[in-house]
């Protein structure tokens, strides 16, 4: 898997959907065409200048991929939902327009589906909020990829005018009705169906379970949401026998306060006679060496954007996995780990934003 890489590309199309969040769609020139290809699932990095700071988000992509006989204008869309206090979203939602020009990630993401392998397989999804635009993709690709595959979704927000891509919803919906079945769920207002009214507690999830979503009938879960959601279903079907290389999640954040900003390369002071590691890391073919002290807990990744400023990160909250490199010499801590899969760990990869030398060197390859 190529490193995924910035490029500049120019914002095509801002389409409203809600009073919170809109649709940019960029438009790929033919020679990066390659370098956009991607999977139903994926996501990209943002990064732009807002008032002379640089601010990084990560945002899946909510279209579907085409054939470039359909997709003749390369194009590349996410959904942006302002958060409270969100700098970049906030900045997205009300003045990004069509036109401007700003640095978009290559994508990338391990919250896909082997969309060869579909006959007969039943894929469910649950989404709150922001969390639809990775099951947009999802669920229209796996029911246009075989007429005999199924997509439950599960989308759960405060109110109707909240549903992200509600037409969307509805127009697949009337394209698959005996395949898709929805079920929009509203916390703060009420609907016909009991069940469907309220926050998504253990109690009302085992429910919807027992009822709408057995995961006796399921293949291949997708869990897209708030840390709290996300964490409570993966619990809960862990507990019903559901086998984890079943269940993918997607996270951007993870809600913490006080997250630790390793991401912006902090100055740290090397005195005389304290201990020290040495991280050395491989990037784009040069390979870099930085000295951090033992007891600043500095993390790789904040270590070596000291010495280059182009080391590829995004959330910084270990989440989004752009960080990620793989270690080939000494040990680390990692803090978190909410984007490296089981296997990925068992070859050696690890968060450099999330990881901590444990020994005198350390050695990481973001190439690899």
């Amino acid at each position: 898997m190529a490193r995924a890489r910035f490029h500049t590309l120019a914002v095509a199309e801002v389409r409203p959907l809600t009073a919170a969040s809109v649709e940019v769609t960029f438009a790929v020139p033919p020679e990066l065409r390659d370098a956009y290809d991607y999977l139903p699932g994926q996501h990209v990095a943002l990064r732009a200048e807002v008032d002379g700071r640089e601010l990084r988000r990560s945002y899946s992509i909510c279209r579907p991929p085409l054939p470039p006989s359909v997709d003749r204008d390369g194009r590349i869309s996410v959904a942006i939902k302002r958060d409270l206090g969100g700098a970049f979203s906030t900045w997205a939602t009300s003045e990004l327009k069509p036109g401007d020009r700003i640095d978009v990630m290559s994508p990338q993401g391990t919250f896909t589906l082997d969309l060869g392998a579909l006959d007969d397989r039943h894929v469910a999804g649950i989404a709150a909020g922001s969390g639809i635009t990775p099951l947009m993709a999802l669920a229209t690709s796996v029911l246009t990829a075989s007429p005999t595959s199924r997509f439950t979704l599960v989308y759960t927000n405060r109110t109707a005018i909240d549903v992200m891509f509600l037409e969307e919803l509805a127009d697949l919906k009337d394209r698959f009705p005996a395949r898709l079945a929805l079920h929009h769920v509203l916390s703060r207002e009420q609907r016909s169906a009991p069940l469907l009214s309220g926050r998504i507690d253990e109690e009302r999830l085992r429910r919807m379970l027992d009822t709408l979503l057995p995961p006796s009938t399921v293949d291949e879960w997708f869990l897209c949401g708030p840390f709290e959601l996300v964490q409570l279903c993966r619990d809960v079907l862990e507990s019903d026998g559901v086998p984890r290389a079943s269940v993918h999640f997607e996270l951007f954040t993870t809600g913490e306060p006080g997250e630790v900003r390793g991401d912006v390369g902090h100055p740290v002071v090397v005195h005389d006679g304290e201990r020290t590691a040495e991280i050395e890391f491989t990037l784009d073919g040069t390979t870099s060496t930085v000295t951090t002290p033992v007891d600043a807990n500095e993390s790789v990744l904040n270590a070596a954007l000291r010495v280059r400023a182009d080391v590829p990160f995004a959330c910084t909250g270990g989440v989004c996995g752009t960080c990620r490199a793989r270690l080939l010499d000494g040990e680390v801590r990692m803090t978190e780990n909410y984007a490296l899969e089981p296997e990925e760990l068992e070859r050696g990869y690890v968060l450099t934003c999330q990881s901590h030398p444990l020994t005198d060197r350390v050695v990481v390859d973001y190439d690899v």
